[in-house]
């Protein structure tokens, strides 16, 4: 098969779909491999390094497109590449279509066949394709809170650890998930005092026995967020349901009630968000207010962080590029049941039901 890798496009996303190592293996498999000219340059891949590894370079983003059966990336499509992708190409990539209608629209014109990365699915629900980068959000979402609540960038002025005789910050992690987890944890080890809600007692009860002695859990309602979200100095948002788009848990009333320069991190975005106040941002313009609240909301957070983001994907998503590669995507969605899971949008239907729902679409799933 030939695979083609563009160069993102995406305000300052600087990852890439695929390390040295990774097509190296691709070549290894039979396959040829394109590259486009400096794709991997942010991530700390040069192009030589790229043919060393047997992958050949194309200098534009139109001829990677042109020649390529199975196209990987690591953002969705933007509206420059809407008219690259054609019938029949498979896309395999992180789509988020519930955040985006004109994105779902213009797959399902394009007659691709759409593998999304977030909705490979596991037999026990854990999602593989996400975990790396849900790692990366989740541990990045502490670290900007904490940036972002310093007076010069806007916030309250609050160290998240605090000092010998002045409390920590209060920080309120909404979702016990991998992104939920990882910032829980980083915010704990930064010495803030952090509440993470759930809605699975079990998953309480887990985090209650592997969390440090700072993390106390909540369960996830109503009345208990917005009895907590008038309390804390900052939220992270780590809602997540795959593919579908995340609930709106914190309203904007709730925003209202908030300290004046308290912040919050909607690393749910990706799918909409989890706040009624939120919308996506950039890397170039990360923050807004509203209410006197700062809002943290960029769609790409992994992409500041490249060279770790770009290794730890490439490890997740390979094993799968490989067997799509090596079966075409018929055969291996219809051997691989996470790979049929990832199937968002095929030759004009939408075959994942959360997409369906989000747009109010005919749902056709795929039968292989």
């Amino acid at each position: 098969m030939i695979v083609g890798v563009p160069k993102e496009i995406k305000n300052n996303e600087n990852r890439v779909a695929l390390t040295p190592s990774g097509a190296h293996e691709l070549v290894a498999h039979g396959h040829t491999v394109y590259m486009q000219a400096s794709a991997g340059e942010n991530s700390g891949f040069a192009d030589d390094e790229y043919v060393a590894a047997g992958a050949k370079i194309l200098p534009s983003i139109e001829e990677v497109y042109g020649v390529a059966e199975m196209v990987m990336k690591v953002k969705e499509p933007v509206e420059p590449e809407y008219p690259l992708v054609r019938r029949g190409q498979l896309v395999f990539t992180y789509f988020h279509f519930a955040s985006s209608e004109a994105l779902t629209r213009a797959m399902i014109a394009s007659g691709a066949v759409c593998c999304a990365y977030e909705t490979v699915e596991r037999e026990d629900g854990t999602l593989p394709l996400l975990v790396p980068m849900s790692e990366v959000a989740g541990r990045m979402a502490a670290q900007e809170g904490a940036y972002y609540l310093e007076r010069p960038r806007g916030g309250r002025g609050i160290l998240l650890g605090g000092v010998p005789g002045v409390k920590p910050a209060r920080v309120l992690v909404i979702g016990g998930g991998v992104v939920g987890t990882a910032a829980a944890r980083v915010a704990a080890g930064m010495g803030a005092d952090v509440t993470i809600c759930d809605i699975s007692q079990s998953r309480l009860a887990y985090l209650a026995e592997v969390m440090p002695a700072n993390v106390h859990t909540l369960m996830s309602n109503a009345f208990n967020l917005r009895e907590e979200v008038r309390k804390v100095d900052l939220v992270i948002g780590a809602v997540l349901i795959p593919g579908a788009s995340a609930p709106k848990l914190v309203t904007a009333e709730m925003v209202r009630s908030m300290k004046r320069g308290a912040v919050i991190v909607d690393v749910a975005i990706d799918q909409g968000g989890c706040c009624a106040t939120s919308h996506p941002t950039t890397h170039e313009n990360p923050t807004y207010y509203v209410d006197g609240v700062l809002h943290y909301a960029v769609a790409n957070i992994p992409g500041a962080v490249p060279c770790t983001s770009t290794a730890a994907l490439t490890n997740a998503t390979l094993p799968y590029a490989v067997q799509l590669a090596d079966k075409g995507w018929k055969r291996a969605c219809g051997e691989s049941m996470e790979l049929y899971r990832g199937l968002n949008v095929v030759e004009g239907k939408v075959t994942y039901r959360g997409v369906a729902e989000a747009w109010h679409l005919p749902y056709e799933p795929i039968g292989l």
